[in-house]
């Protein structure tokens, strides 16, 4: 895809991934159309920029295998963030399951890794808020990342979350919460 092309619609991807034939070039299409969106939806959630690779590998090995189960009840965007969220949501709670065995601080851990992170180069506020949010469970993280930096709709969060837009709607609220009182607490 060149510089001035515009990214594939999803109906032309589903129709060239539905195909034995084009299946593997409509793949390529859907990597280079997603990737990017894909990658930093991660990042936020799992923080160091080689962890948010692996995930977005796992990702889309995962579509890769997956796509011929989508069944278009929503939009294959938000098929595939689904499957992103779900991965890193995993890859955390692995971390977490390392960290509470090496009897490791978490949180301290989490912020550690962030800073020590050679492609972070996040300056001032941003810097405190991506610490903020690297405090909030990963659930909340994820809502947050969705919400606050995609600007995603509440609607298309809850069948991402298959949740209620209410639920989703509360999270945020008390993710919101927290990140002020993080900064507050830390940088008053």
């Amino acid at each position: 895809m060149s510089a001035t092309s515009k990214p594939a619609s999803d109906e032309h991807l589903l129709q060239l991934l539905r195909s034995e034939v084009t299946f593997e070039r409509g793949f390529r299409l859907l990597v280079q159309t997603y990737r990017e969106r894909l990658y930093w939806h991660i990042r936020r959630l799992v923080l160091v920029h080689a962890d948010a690779d692996d995930v977005l590998q796992n990702t889309f090995i995962k579509v890769y295998r997956g796509i011929g189960q989508f069944e278009g009840k929503s939009k294959l965007y938000t098929w595939l963030y689904r499957v992103a969220t779900n991965e890193a949501l995993s890859f955390l709670e692995s971390q977490r399951r390392q960290r509470t065995a090496s009897l490791e601080d978490g949180d301290n851990a989490l912020v550690h890794r962030l800073h020590s992170d050679p492609w972070f180069d996040a300056e001032g506020l941003q810097r405190r808020l991506y610490e903020a949010v690297a405090q909030l469970p990963e659930k909340q993280r994820a809502v947050f990342n969705l919400r606050y930096f995609e600007e995603m709709p509440y609607e298309e969060m809850s069948r991402i979350f298959d949740t209620s837009v209410g639920a989703l709607k509360a999270s945020f609220h008390h993710a919101v919460r927290k990140v002020e009182a993080y900064i507050q607490k830390h940088y008053p």
